[in-house]
């Protein structure tokens, strides 16, 4: 899997970043337009490296000041249908899937920690559904509405703040997630006071026994290891962009459920459904934050080099 490189630079630049990119066995199909681009007047170059490496680029063009007085634009191409493109991947060790691009990294948790509209009523939707199963005791609803929560993304952008130290990135995104959290638990509270007004909603529905949901509301160790294990998951899967895995966090914690319990508890002023439902998800965050935070700090430190370890490990077997 390749990386598409396209870079607008003032014409000083030029030359140092070609040689740059050509210097290296692991780019290729090197460009150059002198004196295209107009907004930022210079030149424009392009490459395609190996997704392996690209860090390793983006690290030099940092240092050499082009992304600064430039424009670097990453672009993954949908096919590489020609034998170069299988040539860089043999030469750049570990596997293109494993390839962890740190600049991505930040963009997705800069944009995780934005608010939005959108992700303010996914959280309320999701709230609402895991209020409703409360209300019937029921196990697949609690799913349905842990799949439809956007919280990861804000407690994924804590975390990767927290390893690179933008602090300003961890403030905006724990305040986001305390917010929506609170915006969401209100809406669905209010709700909730209707159906008691109207008696669609009883305290009985929200005290009864509930073999199927009463762990929403019951935290123990358990809540925090799999909360850390989830975390670790989330930040493994957002640091190699598997979206499909998150599906997989997403249902894994129980952050909505509690906070459509803790809803429930607040229209009808059970103390117990109240404290049980703000520790779990206390829990939940405080236990996905942290392990994301370690995973990603593992990652920044080792990941290549186990990569590679792993790239010759495997070559050797295939030898043999």
């Amino acid at each position: 899997m390749l990386i598409h490189l396209r870079l607008t630079l003032p014409s000083d630049l030029t030359d140092p970043v070609v040689e740059l990119v050509r210097r290296h066995e692991w780019s290729t199909n090197v460009t150059v337009q002198r004196g295209v681009c107009v907004e930022p007047e210079g030149d424009l170059v392009e490459a395609d490296v190996a997704r392996e490496r690209v860090n390793e680029v983006l690290e030099e063009l940092h240092r050499i000041g082009a992304c600064e007085r430039g424009g670097v634009v990453l672009t993954t191409p949908t096919g590489t249908p020609f034998a170069a493109a299988e040539r860089l991947e043999r030469a750049a060790p570990g596997d293109p899937d494993d390839a962890v691009i740190w600049e991505s990294v930040l963009a997705e948790a800069q944009a995780g920690a934005r608010p939005t509209l959108s992700a303010t009523a996914f959280l309320i939707l999701a709230v609402i559904l895991a209020a409703i199963a409360v209300i019937l005791d029921s196990s697949i609803l609690v799913v349905g509405a842990m799949v439809v929560g956007p919280e990861f993304s804000m407690i994924g952008a804590a975390s990767v703040g927290l390893v690179f130290g933008r602090w300003a990135l961890v403030v905006r995104s724990l305040r986001l997630l305390v917010l929506g959290f609170a915006v969401a638990v209100v809406v669905v509270a209010a709700l909730s006071l209707v159906g008691r007004a109207t008696g669609a909603i009883t305290v009985d529905m929200v005290t009864a026994p509930r073999p199927q949901t009463d762990f929403i509301w019951h935290p123990d160790m358990w809540s925090f290891i799999v909360a850390l294990v989830a975390g670790a998951a989330g930040a493994l899967a957002l640091a190699i962009h598997k979206t499909s895995t998150m599906v997989g966090v997403f249902i894994s914690v129980t952050t909505i459920p509690a906070a459509g319990n803790l809803a429930l508890g607040l229209a009808f002023w059970q103390g117990g459904e109240i404290v049980g439902s703000s520790e779990q998800l206390l829990i939940n965050i405080v236990g996905m934050v942290a392990a994301g935070a370690l995973v990603l700090a593992f990652q920044r430190v080792f990941w290549t080099r186990l990569t590679a370890l792993a790239d010759r490990f495997v070559d050797r077997r295939q030898r043999d």
